[in-house]
């Protein structure tokens, strides 16, 4: 019998593998996001939060355009602490609108979808999200990256060393 955590992950797998079967999706492998975190990860991380939040709070949503919009969210293909590689000095500002762009020419995306990508920076873009599913990958989005930046430092240290 399977438990809701192992029906949750097969639900997740489901709605996910289209995307993450993609080749240039796969090429966010490449790029550190946070931390030592890839932008893969951290995507998939996210998607998998917002998910989450949406059955735990049982929140009525889309959940296919739910997680294929938070799998694109940061779809921008390069690596943004590299200054000669990035467009901009601006990235926390811009990149939903190179990503929202990347992902227009490789997928068929939806209004939600759409919006979702381009409005998950809220409060840095300053349009908030249209939709409860980008309010969701908003907050996953924040948790996660909180979480990749300095999660990991306070989590990883031994029992001897101390937090200060």
């Amino acid at each position: 019998m399977k438990t809701v955590e192992q029906s949750l992950s097969s639900h997740f797998a489901e709605l996910a593998l289209p995307v993450l079967s993609e080749a240039r999706v796969q090429e966010m492998d490449k790029f550190i996001q946070h931390g030592t975190t890839t932008t893969l990860d951290h995507v998939v991380s996210v998607a998998w939060e917002a998910l989450v939040l949406a059955r735990r709070y049982h929140i009525n949503c889309d959940e296919h355009a739910l997680v294929r919009g938070a799998l694109l969210h940061d779809y921008y293909l390069y690596d943004w602490h590299d200054h000669t590689s990035c467009p901009t000095r601006w990235h926390g500002f811009v990149h939903p609108s190179i990503a929202l762009r990347k992902a227009e020419c490789d997928f068929d995306l939806s209004g939600c979808e759409r919006d979702l990508i381009a409005h998950h920076m809220w409060p840095l873009t300053p349009v908030p999200p249209h939709y409860i599913e980008g309010w969701l990958v908003c907050l996953a989005d924040k948790t996660v990256s909180l979480r990749e930046t300095i999660g990991a430092k306070i989590f990883s240290t031994s029992n001897s060393e101390v937090i200060s």
